[in-house]
């Protein structure tokens, strides 16, 4: 390979060794007398002999393999040291037990020192135990769950439900809980977090037993232990489900060692280290050290000290036959874990700590130079395997400190490394996916500790704000800011700002690390970085997908946040660089994903859901489309084995190429099962599963669209698996596009920029949707805890205040409490300055928005091809769902969303999305429309968001309008009545409060939640309703019908639980009634209201529906509405009913079930019918009213607290407080409307009178044989059966059948009694 700087090359082979003594004569090369001096000077005794002795003997290469062997002489005693074993038995590699020495099931890693538990509570031991002398060994916790780790015998027993320190002669540690264990537990140590180091101690020659978390010790935890003959103590583990940890038994260097600590001065590892060859090996490092410091100037016959970033490898031979001897001692160690650490590792950190970054670049650049070079190929990656997997571990394991000092000098080496093209390209193939979890490199832990993290230093002001001001929320009271909390916020501010300049270094560097593996101009003797990274991410995200049900396969969601971020970052960067060196191609800001990219087949969505369900079933009946749109044809043949795969998905036990089991070595090992379980990629290789059958065996037809093509020039094309994609296949060439092959007509021919960007953007997009999207969510717990102590202790100093100052013991009581909020909020506010600067950031905000409007570009893209947007996947419309209410909820109140670039434009588009999509037919899953229907219903709670629907095109909100006035039958109705309410919501009777008001004092709630918002109708959305409802003739009659319908099924839903509820409540012996039939039962009242609220505004927009009598179903619509109020009124007003007592009982999970919310949905459609209505229709809606045999005057007047109805002329009485009268929320319902509700009661009390006194005796042959309320008025025909008009009309809204004889119903025909029986009469 070629040398840096030089253009020479030389040969892998030309200075390996030989034993040929002619070949090793090589003097004449420099002087002798210098290459004496030379070699001295490198290869100098360890006791630093005189130069006299030395000098004694002419070194050059024909003695120096002498020379060499007797430097590398080892002392007897560390010889004799590392096969010491007295006070330990078993083997000298010391492994997890995992044939025999477990309890449960585990997942153990490949080298045995790894562990996930997979069941209730597992427990594992070490193959070796100690009975003598002082050990120790380490913990890396990786998971801050339920655990308890220490020492055990082998008589110990354990279960499922009891593991070590649960038993005699087991003891244990678990800083989850901060308890000891050994049969009882008592406080000890502090709690641990993931990323922490324990460390285990027991000395058996004193019989004490202690731990130290990072170093640091918690003390002695147990003393006389039990010793003597048959007694000997095992490493052992107990860990709950999902919880890992990997032990250091010694065959890495511990990370806190034994001398450098005195509480644990004079404890061995339990595995002992390679003295010998690590004595060796840091010889053999001075050596090489010397080499890099060392110039030879045979001109002047002299040596030039130089620093290490000076030298270079200019091809001298006397160099390089010098590090040829070097290497040949040096290669085997360097393969060595241990030696990898201790050794090389350390080298090349004292490197990048001592020099700038430059500088420590050239020195680690020259050293993987001379590596390749002098050294075989499975040795070098061998040695780069160790290397990195140390990297990552301590990177990992290491302590925050303020600086982030320790995380800043691995990443920069890791960069070093990574610059190294060689070394990257083997890394990127070989071990960033396959063995280790890299994503690591790119999270930066929270410390759960903020005392050790150095944050009181860094922050030493708190604060912590007096109130939310997230979207939504309200303040009873907003009172100004004090000047000493004004200077409190400043200087918590400014050491924010302090920490997040630290945190921007540490991301700057993970970013970096990024752009080296994004890498696509270094396809120099081989496959550019950018593709192997491609295709090693793609399968991570498979392994991810594919075990969203199977917790082990997940890359951790902390995890997954700040890799998402990082990898924007970089992406972005190489998007811009491309269109700046490319004028047609589009900036980062204008990114999307083309359709195609979707149904072409060249990327595996693996078994993701499309928009349009299977994608064996789109490309079966869309292949029409494909064929005219994009030039793509899918062979029969090809996709019928396809389809028949996948109706045998479930029998098959595996692919067919993989029914031969592939073996590997230290397969994932199952312990306790018997069945091999799933090995997350993070621990070994990973173990995919079959890739997308659809996307790997249909073959596709693939041409570009730069011409018309007749289906003769259409020609078929293999779809390739990722692993086969080459550079030519993603990025395309002359004659062919690539990644986006089938360009449809409605798109541009002008790149965006270079495909491979495009599909990391697409994984990007899929990363979020899979975990980032949660653990953002998550972390906002942070910022609630901040909120719930400051209202704690705001409480409690009011509380202070108002004490009595006499009662000195409650003023204690409350000054201690002050103390422990004022200290938790202390720790708190420190907490969430780390992950406000980590998560929510202005700059993570901006990545959230961005990949938001990719999403929307996306999808509007693809609508455009018609019926091929069927086969985008279903996540990038949770993406655009999620990512905005990420960037509503999650982010406040630091950053607002209004403040970002663009803002009202992306919520108009998004509205025209959710308003088109929501009820669009090309989209079939039922988890996406339901989460469709969901965000439109919130979008339309909250007043900017409103607006936004109201901003979109005048013919997509008339369709949304349309859409939602369908019949509620066969679709998600609730939400749709929802929606429909909130557009209502602040015009209604009564309807403007924001919480029900017997809940204000009751039941504080999240206010940011969106049936908590203050109104906001929209009258432009009304008008839209009133016009459609006028227009169709059939648009009212089917969409009131089926509200009718829903309100009388919820309804009765309602009554038939509460009835339940009181007889369980009556039950003499004790009764729990079941939360989730209280749920369903409030949901039940809940909706029955909305469905109200939504008739109150269609007789109010809309009147003639029901009072004008030339329509054909206005009298029916009017009589079952009469019928319905009658019914919920009688329900609800009854002296001592059911509804009352279910109310007075104040059941959790029913406190939204009271006496106002239904009665004033009832009050407002009843005042609309008979106060605000037209004077015909206000006659023809009180003669049906007061024609309904439900009717009772008494639930009227129950409206105003009265129990019969008042004399004419006589004034109301004032309400009792103890029944319940409109008249006492004087706050919701206003002056006007309780007049309005007495001119109703005034004129229904009128028109009863004359009713009553009107009406005539009616015989039971007349009534109506259905509802026996009303005369027969109609005959059926042909079959000649008789109801009444109110009760046939209702049936054949729904059906056409005959009540009595099923015969099929032609017409319906007046009938009058008189006029048939003279008929009858005069035929006689």
């Amino acid at each position: 390979m070629a040398s840096k700087g030089t253009g020479m090359s030389f040969s892998h082979k030309s200075y390996r060794l030989t034993s040929d003594p002619e070949k090793a004569k090589v003097t004449g090369i420099v002087e002798e007398k210098l290459l004496n001096d030379y070699l001295h000077r490198i290869f100098s005794s360890p006791d630093h002999a005189s130069p006299a002795a030395t000098s004694r003997k002419l070194l050059n290469f024909q003695n120096l393999p002498e020379h060499l062997d007797q430097l590398l002489q080892v002392d007897s005693e560390d010889e004799e040291s590392q096969g010491q074993d007295e006070g330990r038995l078993g083997p000298s590699i010391v492994v997890l037990d995992h044939t025999g020495g477990f309890e449960g099931l585990l997942l153990v890693d490949d080298d045995l020192l790894g562990v996930i538990g997979h069941s209730n509570f597992g427990t594992i031991r070490s193959t070796t135990c100690v009975y003598k002398g002082k050990w120790v060994y380490e913990v890396l916790i990786s998971s801050q769950g339920l655990m308890q780790i220490g020492w055990c015998t082998i008589n110990c027993r354990f279960n499922q439900e009891e593991g070590v320190g649960d038993t005699h002669n087991s003891y244990a540690y678990d800083g989850n809980r901060v308890r000891k264990w050994n049969v009882t537990t008592t406080n000890y140590g502090k709690a641990w977090a993931a990323g922490d180091i324990v460390s285990c101690l027991i000395d058996l020659d004193d019989g004490t037993l202690s731990f130290c978390l990072n170093g640091v010790s918690l003390g002695t935890a147990f003393e006389n232990l039990s010793r003597g003959l048959g007694m000997a103590y095992f490493p052992a583990i107990s860990l709950s489900f999902k919880e890992s940890v990997a032990f250091n038994f010694g065959s890495r260097p511990l990370r806190y060692p034994f001398g450098k600590m005195a509480v644990v001065a004079g404890y061995r590892p339990l595995q002992d280290p390679p003295r010998a060859d690590l004595v060796r090996a840091q010889r053999l490092l001075g050596c090489f050290r010397a080499v890099l410091s060392m110039e030879l100037d045979p001109v002047e016959g002299r040596l030039v000290e130089k620093e290490n970033s000076e030298w270079q490898l200019q091809g001298q031979p006397t160099i390089l036959l010098t590090l040829a001897h070097i290497f040949h001692h040096f290669a085997p160690l360097l393969r060595m874990v241990y030696l990898v650490e201790a050794v090389l590792m350390n080298f090349l950190l004292g490197v990048v700590e001592a020099g700038t970054p430059a500088k420590a670049q050239l020195v680690v650049h020259q050293v993987l130079d001379l590596l390749w070079l002098f050294m075989e190929d499975y040795e070098v990656q061998d040695c780069l395997k160790q290397l990195m997997m140390s990297l990552l571990r301590l990177y990992r394991f290491s302590p925050i400190v303020p600086d982030l000092g320790l995380q800043i000098h691995y990443l920069r080496l890791t960069i070093a490394i990574l610059r190294h093209q060689k070394s990257r390209k083997f890394l990127l193939s070989n071990v960033l996916f396959d063995v280790l979890r890299s994503v690591v490199f790119f999270y930066i832990k929270s410390p759960l500790r903020v005392e050790e993290a150095g944050l009181q230093e860094l922050i030493p002001t708190t604060w912590w704000p007096h109130r939310s001001s997230r979207e939504g929320k309200e303040s009873k009271e907003v009172r100004e800011e004090t000047a000493e909390e004004r200077l409190r916020r400043r200087a918590y501010e400014r050491g924010c700002q302090r920490l997040k300049k630290r945190i921007e270094v540490v991301e700057e560097l993970q970013v970096q690390i990024l752009k080296l593996l994004l890498n696509n101009k270094d396809d120099n003797g081989g496959e550019a970085s950018r593709y192997i990274f491609l295709t090693k991410f793609r399968k991570f995200l498979q392994e991810n997908a594919s075990g969203r049900g199977n917790v082990p396969m997940f890359c951790p969601r902390e995890y997954m946040v700040c890799f998402l971020h990082r990898l924007i970052s970089a992406l972005r960067y190489y998007w811009d660089e491309y269109k700046a060196s490319n004028p047609r191609a589009s900036f980062s800001e204008e990114a999307y994903i083309p359709p195609q990219v979707f149904y072409n087949g060249k990327v595996d969505y693996f078994d993701l859901q499309r928009l349009g369900g299977l994608l064996s079933h789109l490309r079966k009946t869309l292949k029409d489309d494909l064929a005219s749109k994009a030039n793509i044809l899918i062979d029969p043949l090809e996709l019928q084995a396809a389809t028949m795969d996948d109706l045998d998905e479930d029998e098959e036990p595996a692919p067919a190429a993989a029914q031969v089991p592939r073996q590997r070595p230290m397969q994932a090992l199952p312990m306790g099962g018997a069945l091999p379980l799933p090995r997350p990629g993070w621990l070994s290789s990973p173990t995919l599963g079959r890739a997308n059958r659809f996307l790997s065996t249909a073959a596709v037809s693939l041409m570009t669209p730069r011409r018309p093509l007749s289906a003769m020039e259409k020609v078929k094309v293999r779809t390739l698996s990722v692993e086969q994609r080459t550079r030519e296949d993603i990025e395309g060439s002359h004659w062919n596009e690539g990644l986006l092959l089938g360009r449809p007509p409605e798109e541009p021919e002008q790149p965006l920029t270079e495909n491979s960007l495009l599909e990391i953007l697409d994984g990007a997009i899929m990363m979020y949707n899979l975990s980032v999207h949660q653990q953002l969510g998550k972390m906002v717990g942070v910022s609630d805890d901040v909120n719930e102590y400051a209202m704690a202790l705001r409480d409690t100093e009011d509380k202070l205040r108002r004490c009595p100052k006499g009662r000195k013991d409650i003023l204690a009581e409350l000054s201690k409490s002050q103390k422990v909020f004022s200290e938790k909020l202390d720790h708190l506010s420190r907490r969430l300055a780390w992950v406000h600067a980590t998560l929510y950031s202005q700059e993570k905000m901006l990545d959230i928005y961005w990949l938001l409007r990719v999403c929307l570009r996306t999808i509007e893209h693809g609508d455009r091809t018609g019926p091929l947007f069927a086969f985008m996947p279903e996540f990038y419309l949770n993406v655009a769902i999620n990512s905005y209410s990420a960037l509503k909820n999650y982010f406040g109140p630091v950053h607002s969303m209004e403040e970002l670039p663009g803002y009202e434009e992306t919520l108009t588009r998004l509205a025209a999305i959710l308003a088109k999509h929501f009820a669009d037919t090309r989209i079939v899953g039922t988890d996406i429309r339901d989460s469709l229907m969901q965000a439109l219903a919130s979008y339309v709670c909250y007043p900017h968001s409103l607006r936004a629907v109201e901003r979109i095109p005048e013919e997509q909100r008339i369709a949304m309008v349309r859409n939602l006035l369908a019949p509620y039958e066969q679709r998600p109705w609730a939400q749709t009545n929802w929606i429909l309410v909130r557009l209502w919501r602040g015009c209604g009777f009564g309807y403007r409060y924001t919480r029900l008001p017997h809940l204000l004092k009751t039941k504080p709630e999240d206010a940011n939640l969106p049936s908590l918002q203050k109104p906001c109708p929209s009258t432009l959305l009304q008008q839209h309703m009133a016009d459609l409802l006028r227009q169709g003739p059939d648009v009212a009659p089917s969409f009131l019908n089926s509200v009718l319908n829903q309100l009388n099924w919820a309804f009765s839903e309602f009554i038939g639980m509460i009835q339940e509820i009181q007889q369980a409540a009556e039950r003499l012996e004790r009764n729990f009634v079941d939360s989730r039939q209280l749920k369903v039962c409030a949901t039940c009242f809940d909706l029955s209201v909305s469905l109200l609220r939504v008739l109150e505004m269609t007789i109010t927009l809309v009147p003639e529906i029901f009072l004008d009598w030339t329509r054909p179903t206005s009298e029916m619509l009017l009589r079952r509405l009469a019928q319905l109020l009658n019914q919920v009124l009688n329900r609800v007003t009854a002296e001592r009913n059911l509804f009352d007592r279910v109310v007075t009982l104040r059941l959790p999970g029913l406190e939204s079930v009271d006496h106002y919310p239904i009665l004033v949905a009832v009050t407002g459609i009843l005042v609309q019918l008979l106060v605000h209505g037209p004077a015909s229709g206000k006659e023809k809606a009180t003669s049906v009213l007061l024609a309904d045999p439900c009717f009772q005057l008494r639930s009227i007047c129950y409206l105003l607290g009265q129990s019969e109805p008042p004399a004419p002329g006589t004034a109301l009485p004032a309400p009792d407080r103890k029944h319940f009268s409109l008249q006492s929320y004087t706050d919701y319902v206003s002056a006007e409307e309780l007049t309005q509700v007495e001119q109703m009661l005034a004129h229904l009390t009128s028109a009863s009178a004359q009713a009553a006194a009107a009406s005539l005796p009616t015989s039971e042959e007349d009534l109506c044989p259905i509802c026996y309320a009303h005369p027969i008025s109609a005959v059926f025909q042909p079959c000649g059966h008789k109801s009444c008009k109110a009760c046939i009309d209702q049936h054949l809204m729904n059906n056409k059948d005959c009540f009595f004889c099923k015969a099929t119903i032609v017409s319906v025909e007046d009938w009058e009694k008189s006029a048939n029986s003279s008929t009858t009469s005069s035929a006689a």
